[in-house]
């Protein structure tokens, strides 16, 4: 039950450390940060070259449990978790059936202290089946541990009962995660509307359909005084608004997907259906927005939008396939190879994007630092090590990457839960 993580360089923005130090971690905890520490009942853990950080959270994952086990499952997503180098996921509710009731809520929680590799945090709900139509019985869903509250996979399009889900989610001290597209906007498009769509052939999603719901969003946070999160911001407009709505004081906090910031609507011209993604790949000008937007604090959070699919749904024409693609195990590589590397984030700011952002959002206080009697979820990175992506070698039941094949720098090597090691050296150990 003792771990001693010893010569690593410790970075935690919410103590202020950054610097070559030990970790001592008794029953779950740690006890001391701080240099040369040393006992003789603990296992020791050489973190000499790594950076050493307060265990990662990806606070967007589609772990598809109940009923969609063929894609993922609550063991198989915590998995890629844990290889990816995160200590916890909230997981998104449109599953079959919906994450819409506490009876629900409480499975996702007894499933994953049975089969999960890392904490699993459940999302709800707004609407009934997610249909948009009925709330869900969103306190009873708060009392039963749901952290927060997200149609996500479809928007909501009615306002008012979005204002009413913001007002009840008020109530309970839960952020709402909104799904931003107007469904209208999108109009059948599958990849984004502009040069590159016109030159493969394929319908465009217009910006506008994004950009019109976060704004809209925004002006219901903004009367309703709730906590909006917007998902997988992939705009330079939706950026502008989020970045105009903090300056007005509005409780308004987003996130961005790796595939957001590392690649564009060119892509899809090999006509991958591992590209397609919602909102889709945008141009160079909406990559380089995103970028600012996480360098300046637009963007809160760096979250994976894990939505695992199989083979056989992804094998098809590019207007067939399925939305999504996997991401838990390349986020951070990622991060490191297209943000901290070029000089857009250094190591402390990706773990306020990756760490101490989404446990705030999330209302986990003893997650996000390394703090004296903090739980012992801590993530190593080594910052050198490169790594070929072998989307045959995840962790993850499905494979639609398209980034097999990448070189990533700046790798996770080791995921430690509440004291106990659970990926090490690259190699799971649960």
């Amino acid at each position: 039950m003792t771990l001693l993580i010893k010569g690593g360089k410790v970075i935690d923005p919410v103590n202020g450390i950054s610097k070559l130090a030990d970790v001592l971690i008794e029953e779950g905890k740690i006890i001391a940060v701080a240099k040369n520490l040393s006992t003789n009942r603990s296992e020791v853990l050489d973190a000499a070259g790594k950076l050493v950080m307060p265990g990662l959270i990806d606070m967007h994952v589609h772990l598809r449990e109940p009923g969609f086990e063929a894609k993922e499952t609550i063991a198989s997503g915590t998995k890629a978790a844990a290889m990816g180098g995160f200590t916890g996921v909230a997981c998104m509710p449109n599953t079959n059936p919906v994450i819409d009731n506490q009876a629900l809520v409480e499975f996702i929680k007894s499933r994953a202290v049975v089969e999960g590799a890392v904490n699993v945090y459940p999302i709800g709900a707004i609407t009934k089946g997610s249909k948009g139509e009925e709330l869900a019985e969103i306190g009873d869903m708060r009392l039963a541990g749901a952290v927060a509250i997200s149609d996500d996979g479809r928007p909501l399009m009615n306002a008012q009962v979005m204002r009413l889900a913001m007002e009840y989610a008020k109530m309970f001290k839960m952020p709402v995660i909104s799904h931003c597209e107007d469904l209208n906007l999108v109009a059948g498009g599958v990849m984004h509307e502009g040069y590159f769509s016109t030159v493969y052939g394929l319908k465009g999603i217009n910006r506008l359909a994004e950009e019109a719901m976060v704004a809209r969003d925004i002006m219901l946070a903004e009367i309703t005084g709730a906590w909006l999160h917007i998902a997988h911001i992939s705009t330079a407009g939706s950026v502008d608004l989020v970045r105009m709505a903090k300056k007005k004081g509005i409780r308004v906090t987003a996130e961005a997907a790796p595939h957001h910031f590392s690649l564009t609507d060119e892509i899809v011209g090999s006509f991958d259906t591992a590209t397609k993604v919602n909102p889709p790949l945008r141009s160079e000008a909406d990559v380089r927005a995103v970028k600012e937007g996480l360098r300046d604090g637009t963007i809160d959070v760096i979250a994976t939008d894990h939505a695992p699919h199989t083979v056989e749904e992804k094998d098809v024409e590019y207007n067939y396939a399925p939305f999504g693609i996997v991401g838990l195990e390349t986020a951070v590589g990622l991060a490191f190879t297209e943000l901290v590397r070029p000089g857009v984030l250094n190591p402390g700011e990706l773990v306020m994007k990756m760490s101490v952002n989404p446990a705030r959002i999330l209302g986990q206080e003893g997650k996000g630092h390394l703090g004296i009697g903090a739980d012992a979820d801590i993530t190593l990175i080594d910052p050198e090590r490169k790594e070929i992506v072998d989307v045959s070698k995840f962790a993850s039941k499905a494979m639609n990457s398209p980034f097999n094949g990448w070189e990533l720098t700046g790798i996770p090597v080791a995921t430690i839960i509440r004291g106990q090691i659970v990926m090490n050296n690259r190699k799971l150990l649960v």
